[in-house]
């Protein structure tokens, strides 16, 4: 079973750049037909969905988050890491990693919490 673990700074300053890691166990990240999201929690609101990257190493993005996300993968890790430039108090939330397959999700992390604090 796949098993997904996110990592990253509890607290961001304004203006900084978040650094996520979604760590990948069970499975490689490279696996026919998945794909690997990072969602997003923040308080009083919905999840939204952030970007993607496939199993061949295509990437998608949400449009709200294009402009300042950037996702990527280390196959040698398994892992996939996300980068959010230009952080705002807004961008207070619990970061998800999730695994997508067949237009389902298929396996979730556990979220790791992130304030953006000066």
């Amino acid at each position: 079973q796949v098993q997904l673990q996110e990592s990253g700074p509890d607290l961001v300053k304004p203006s900084q750049t978040l650094s996520l890691t979604c760590t990948v166990s069970g499975g490689s990240i490279t696996m026919s037909g998945y794909s690997w999201n990072w969602i997003r929690q923040s308080p009083g609101k919905g999840l939204e969905w952030m970007a993607n990257i496939h199993y061949n190493g295509d990437t998608y993005y949400s449009p709200s988050f294009k402009s300042r996300t950037s996702i990527s993968r280390d196959t040698s890790k398994n892992h996939i890491t996300l980068q959010l430039s230009s952080v705002t108090p807004e961008d207070t939330a619990v970061y998800y990693c999730a695994s997508k397959r067949q237009y389902k999700f298929r396996s979730w992390g556990q979220g790791t919490q992130v304030a953006v604090s000066s």
